[in-house]
């Protein structure tokens, strides 16, 4: 099992602390080494609510980490009294809260392309381009999303009190599309939740070899290591529940182009499902390997074009489309040319 699946497995039951895992850190400069303090009043809107649901919304921080701030002695409470997570503040009340110093990431940011499809305090939604590693592992130490991130938005190396990106989940490097990433702690931590809790709607787009066996279906096979090969993931009875909805669009020429709604997130997930019922995704050379590919480069006909989620702080529904990427549609307009 390579360090990178070892960590993702590690990161799923580390809860709130799962990105910070994927990264390495070096120790912390003293330099830099200053705790901020911070202070605020108590809103009317926020009266009545908890201390640490307050602290979470005021300062952008996980209610974990705010907790943690209270229960180590580093919130104050005008007018005194005794402090712990749970007590409700009122209307006027001083809260002061002192944040320790975020530890210094191991990564040097990079310019690195991406398109930005949306972002505001909270949250940022990009267009990540095929052939664009998510976040560093073996063989991609740079030039990975993660430093992209980095370089363009400096304020997301910093959440709950560790220099990190707000990476919540991930795309294989060779597909291409929708992703949201995280701001602040308070995001990060409310995507965490509803990504766990199935309430994030991804679509993908697909083109396949042959023909599925209805126009539309589920595939409901659980997927894990394959046992021949730990560099591939496979249908294996061992294996984790695994959920994904297709529909086809359209079939010919030896090809399906079909619409893939996932409602769990396992490694290879669309593209070990789709081999398994006998239509191996265009260009994949780990799961359809006798398959010609039209493409240069290591590149999937995989593409998460629809995204919806719960903004995490506002509560809003938030939906997304990113279209084709100029080399799936020539493939497209390729293929109806053929027909014709």
């Amino acid at each position: 099992m390579s360090s990178e699946i070892k960590r993702q497995e590690i990161n799923i039951k580390a809860g709130e602390r799962e990105a910070s895992s994927l990264f390495f850190y070096e120790g912390e400069d003293s330099q830099e080494s200053i705790a901020v303090t911070e202070t605020f009043t108590v809103s009317e809107e926020m009266s009545g609510h908890r201390l640490d649901f307050v602290i979470s919304r005021q300062l952008g921080l996980s209610r974990g980490f705010s907790q943690k701030l209270i229960k180590e002695g580093r919130t104050s409470l005008l007018p005194e009294r005794r402090i712990k997570p749970s007590i409700k503040v009122e209307t006027g009340d001083i809260i002061k809260v002192s944040v320790p110093p975020e530890e210094t990431l191991d990564l040097e940011p990079e310019d690195v392309p991406f398109e930005e499809i949306y972002s505001d305090t909270d949250i940022i939604v990009i267009n990540k381009p095929a052939g664009l590693v998510v976040h560093p592992a073996p063989g991609h130490w740079t030039g990975t999303l993660v430093h992209g991130l980095l370089y363009r938005y400096p304020d997301i190396g910093c959440l709950n009190g560790v220099k990190r990106p707000g990476i919540v989940h991930r795309l294989d490097a060779t597909t291409s599309g929708l992703m949201v990433v995280a701001r602040n702690g308070l995001a990060q931590e409310g995507l965490f939740r509803d990504f766990k809790a199935r309430r994030v709607e991804k679509e993908y787009l697909a083109l396949c070899h042959g023909k599925p066996p209805s126009p539309k279906g589920e595939i409901r096979y659980p997927i894990g290591r394959d046992p021949y090969n730990k560099l591939k993931m496979a249908v294996t009875e061992e294996g984790r529940d695994a959920w994904t909805d297709y529909e086809t669009i359209w079939s010919r020429n030896g090809y399906s182009l079909v619409k893939c709604r996932l409602h769990t997130g396992r490694t290879h997930q669309i593209r070990v499902h789709m081999a398994a019922i006998k239509c191996p995704l265009v260009g994949d050379k780990t799961y359809a390997p006798s398959r010609p590919s039209p493409f240069k480069e290591d590149r999937v006909f995989l593409h998460s074009w629809k995204l919806s989620f719960e903004h995490p702080r506002t509560k809003q529904k938030m939906a997304f489309r990113a279209p084709l990427a100029p080399e799936l549609s020539a493939l497209l307009a390729d293929i109806g040319e053929v027909r014709r």
